[in-house]
């Protein structure tokens, strides 16, 4: 990776280390960049009980047509999808961008229900909402935690998946993984993996997690240059009344500190083998993306299918389909005929 990928630099604070960032970068990809876009409105939510939650969701295009399912991450939402969703409807496609549980309107269905966020649960829960919709099979496309879930459904069940285009790459974890220690540098990129496995980090980011996420956003991001408005479409969805709970659960499932269910114990097995995805593939990363990444040379042979890895430059970050929506539209686009 160049050197604005050196995570000391991804994660300083203030305007002298971000203008240091833009230095990095030609004058006309940093421009290009900041940019400002129109917003683009999402059609009403539509709901549907799948499994464990009713899930709230975006739909574009025509019934009848390919499916493709888009899937957000943390701290995101579905507007990271607002431009592309559109465009690929456009096209012919029937798309579908659920938010996660935890997130905007997707509720647990019941009071009891533990309010789980390990990665296995969160992936059920788009296989659920695909057999709720009868919806066979579909191109699957994500970033972040909506990236994982995707790979792990394309492992576990490449039946239900057409094709997939992931940002980052293979994600797939284990909590044994988990557990390994990491050079000083990569651990330095976690640090709030580390926070919430406190009680004080679960604290704080109830108190703040508006802040907490824009904070991530500009780290992840160092060139984005979004606005307020663009940030607060999204950060109505962690107002969510078990975000917390899921977000914390998740990254304290990640270091082995917290149990996750008997339910999901068979595909945890699985995924700790890190099993190869044979389904025709796309990998994307911004040239910019200042969150913790892996090189994409170091999962290419997880993907033995049809496979393309492209790497977008012009400054973008860890939001791929929100900065880059025409490049991730394309990609979709061209996985689903690879």
């Amino acid at each position: 990776m160049p050197e604005l990928a050196d995570p000391f630099r991804r994660r300083m604070l203030g305007a002298a280390v971000m203008a240091a960032a833009v230095a990095d970068v030609p004058v006309a990809s940093a421009q290009a960049v900041a940019a400002p876009r129109a917003a683009v409105e999402l059609p009403p939510l539509r709901r549907v009980k799948a499994d464990v939650v009713e899930v709230a969701y975006a739909e574009f295009g025509a019934p009848n047509g390919p499916v493709v399912i888009m899937l957000h991450g943390w701290p995101y939402d579905i507007h990271a999808f607002a431009e592309a969703a559109p465009q690929l409807a456009a096209k012919g496609f029937r798309v579908i961008v659920p938010h996660l549980r935890g997130y905007g309107e997707t509720r647990f269905l019941a009071a009891e229900t533990i309010r789980n966020g390990q990665p296995a649960a969160v992936a059920r829960d788009t296989v659920a909402m695909m057999d709720a919709l009868a919806i066979d099979k579909a191109i699957l496309a994500g970033f972040d935690w909506g990236a994982r879930s995707a790979n792990i459904i394309a492992a576990l069940h490449p039946e239900r998946c057409k094709a997939l285009v992931s940002v980052s790459g293979y994600l797939i974890g284990s909590q044994a993984a988990g557990r390994n220690p990491l050079p000083p540098e990569a651990e330095f990129q976690w640090w709030y993996q580390f926070y919430f496995a406190t009680e004080r980090g679960r604290l704080g980011y109830d108190k703040n997690r508006h802040d907490f996420a824009k904070l991530i956003w500009r780290l992840a991001s160092p060139m984005w240059t979004f606005d307020d408005a663009t940030f607060d479409r999204s950060a109505a969805a962690f107002n969510n009344p078990d975000h917390v709970a899921i977000v914390i659960h998740n990254y304290r499932w990640r270091l082995g500190l917290a149990e996750g269910e008997a339910r999901y114990d068979a595909d945890e097995q699985r995924l700790a083998a890190a099993p190869t995805i044979g389904v025709p593939t796309i990998t994307m990363e911004g040239d910019a993306n200042g969150a913790p990444h892996p090189e994409p040379a170091a999962y290419r042979a997880k993907f033995t299918g049809p496979y393309a890895h492209r790497t977008i430059s012009g400054g973008i970050g860890h939001n791929l389909p929100q900065e880059a929506p025409d490049a991730f539209v394309k990609a979709v686009f061209d996985v689903a005929h690879l």
